[in-house]
């Protein structure tokens, strides 16, 4: 210890006569004498320095090619860790390089182009889902068929040995932590090996039946949406990789503006309206979309017998009923206010069906025909008729998602239109309805509509 002291003040002692003689006035006409200058040695720099010297994108770059050769499990966040320098020493160990944990400019361009055959391989793609706007890194050539609706979409394997699943749903008052509680125990048999449970974002992962999974989930506001990975064991070696890289790219609430509809709700209330003692039932045709079951409330089962995708109007009809008591269609006309006549959501009126009216009043829409609608009436409202100052029927009442830019789409408001008469009669004439004869009673044309989804 003293002899490294000493020789250190040696050093120093040196450095401060040389910088002396360097600065020390000369004697008239004397020639300045030259003097070796001592170097300043420079701090030794470690693997996290020279990391953490890097461009932000070039660590982004960095961790992800290294998830795709396999040596890195971390999240690709461009942040320098131990776990991202313990993967470039794996990786130079592989490839029976020096482990410096610091990729020289040959073993940097090899990585590279490993990754980006291996990214070739499984036809990787970043793609946006168009019902949520969500962002998705997909390997194309594993999972080639692709299924979606308003709750999510699906990529699949033609065998179904890799299947990815994007899930959205509707929660009261989510946190990671209750979500990842329900993951856990949905489907039954989930076996649970690793668990990660972060404010912002969750991930599990472990064994569902034969095949393992995983699953990174995360929640904006009242929307959940999650990202499941499922693969047969035998694929492991080609899919883990592939996982990782994955996980990285899911962007589930990308900024700026999103397409499509808000999740649909497993069960939906509407309003329907009777108009033919055949059974033959006026809805909204969002309210009975994509049901496994569609049921008219005290009288059973209906089928939709047709659509009309512009104006959003469905026809359903239920067979073998009595007591129907049809609406008389023609003669009215919304000038400014309207009286709605419909049934709120059971959640609105502690589990009732009773009918209601409220009142709203009406303005042009740019493009004519419907008109616009306020204040929206209650969920559950949607399909009802709208009565003018007479008492006529005035139109149906229909309620639309309000899509709001670089927000989630599950924002729980909505707006609403007014289908005009002529609209509506145009669409039962061209499937054959008569609207001849009915009454003025819209309350006792009023039904509650039931749809029931997966």
């Amino acid at each position: 210890m003293r002899s490294m002291l000493a020789a250190t003040l040696i050093w120093l002692v040196s450095a401060v006569c040389a910088q002396a003689q360097m600065t020390s006035p000369t004697t008239a006409g004397a020639k300045p004498k030259t003097v070796a200058t001592v170097p300043i040695r420079p701090a030794l720099q470690t693997p996290t320095d020279t990391a953490n010297a890097m461009a932000q994108a070039e660590r982004l770059a960095l961790q992800s090619d290294l998830a795709w050769v396999g040596e890195y499990n971390g999240a690709i966040t461009g942040e320098v860790s131990e776990r991202m320098v313990a993967a470039i020493k794996e990786y130079q160990k592989a490839k029976g390089g020096k482990q410096t944990g610091v990729l020289n400019p040959q073993e940097r361009s090899v990585l590279a182009e490993t990754a980006r055959r291996r990214q070739e391989n499984v036809g990787w793609k970043i793609v946006t889902d168009p019902t949520s706007g969500a962002r998705l890194g997909i390997p194309t050539k594993l999972v080639p068929q692709q299924t979606s609706d308003a709750n999510g979409a699906r990529w699949s394997s033609p065998s179904g040995t890799v299947q990815v699943v994007l899930t959205r749903r509707k929660e009261a008052n989510p946190t990671t932590a209750k979500l990842a509680d329900q993951e856990k125990k949905e489907p039954p048999g989930r076996a649970v090996d690793y668990t990660v449970v972060k404010p912002d974002f969750f991930v599990l992962s472990g064994l569902q039946g034969l095949k393992k999974f995983y699953l990174r989930g995360t929640f904006k506001g009242d929307e959940v949406r999650i990202l499941t990975i499922l693969y047969d064991q035998a694929t492991e070696n080609t899919v883990e990789p592939v996982v990782i890289a994955m996980s990285s790219a899911f962007n589930p609430f990308p900024t700026g503006a999103q397409a499509g509809p808000p999740p649909r709700k497993t069960v939906e209330y509407g309003t329907g309206i009777v108009i033919g003692e055949d059974g033959t039932i006026l809805a909204d045709r969002d309210v009975t979309d994509g049901c496994i079951a569609t049921t008219i409330a005290g009288f059973g089962p209906a089928d939709r017998v047709a659509e009309d995708k512009d104006h959003g109007l469905a026809l359903l009809r239920i067979y073998g009923a009595r007591g129907l008591k049809p609406l008389a269609l023609a003669g009215g006309a919304a000038k400014s206010g309207v009286d709605i006549v419909g049934i709120a959501d059971p959640q609105n009126q502690g589990g009732g069906a009773v009918v209601t009216n409220v009142k709203g009043s009406v303005t042009p829409m740019s493009g004519g025909g419907d008109l616009a609608l306020s204040p929206p009436p209650a969920v559950g409202f949607s399909g009802a008729a709208a009565l003018d100052g007479d008492g006529k029927f005035a139109g149906i009442a229909l309620l639309k998602p309000v899509l709001v830019a670089g927000a989630s789409n599950a924002q729980g408001a909505a707006q609403a239109v007014l289908v005009s008469p002529d609209t509506v009669l145009d669409f039962l004439k061209a499937n054959g309805v008569s609207t001849s004869g009915g009454s003025s009673d819209a309350k006792a044309a009023a039904v509650r509509v039931i749809c029931v989804r997966k």
